[in-house]
């Protein structure tokens, strides 16, 4: 049985973060073996380096980390291991930032909407059904067949918008 689901704010409130990474490392767990697919030592270090903070990383950023890990340079290793990820619902790629970034509740498929601080550049995974039930609606009204979707918000944090920051 999994740890309680962390809440979809918290990137922008104090919490103990040890509770969003433990609990995304096990759902992935569970989740790839119900899958029968593993969670290689390179993907499993992937994910650990995408819930290390609460935003998102670029493939380089990301490949980077694991060449310091002894996992390889070339952008492949990166990109396999992150779109292996991204395809079990343990990543997301945010559009915007041409970047990726860890599910903070895997243990259901789900399309989330994000809210990037453009500050501080953390993000956050919020439920997104109403608005692509109607963006659904609206499309098929409209004769067209919805085939994706990435919603993403760009503000500022409660904290940088107090700060401040322009």
């Amino acid at each position: 049985m999994t740890q309680e689901q962390p809440d979809a704010g918290t990137a922008f409130t104090p919490h103990d973060h040890c509770l969003c990474q433990s609990h995304a490392l096990q759902v992935a767990e569970e989740r790839l073996a119900a899958r029968k697919a593993r969670l290689t030592p390179v993907r499993r270090r992937t994910l650990e380096i995408l819930l290390e903070a609460h935003r998102a990383m670029g493939a380089y950023e990301v490949l980077e980390r694991l060449a310091e890990d002894g996992f390889g340079s070339q952008p492949p290793v990166a990109y396999r291991a992150l779109e292996f990820l991204v395809q079990h619902g343990l990543a997301h790629r945010l559009q915007r930032l041409n970047a990726f970034a860890a599910c903070l509740h895997p243990e259901s498929e789900h399309a989330p909407a994000f809210l990037i601080c453009r500050a501080c550049d953390k993000l956050a995974e919020i439920p997104a059904g109403c608005l692509r039930n109607e963006m659904n609606k609206l499309s098929r009204e409209a004769g067209f067949v919805v085939e994706g979707v990435t919603v993403e918000a760009v503000g500022l944090c409660a904290s940088c918008a107090e700060a401040g920051s322009a």
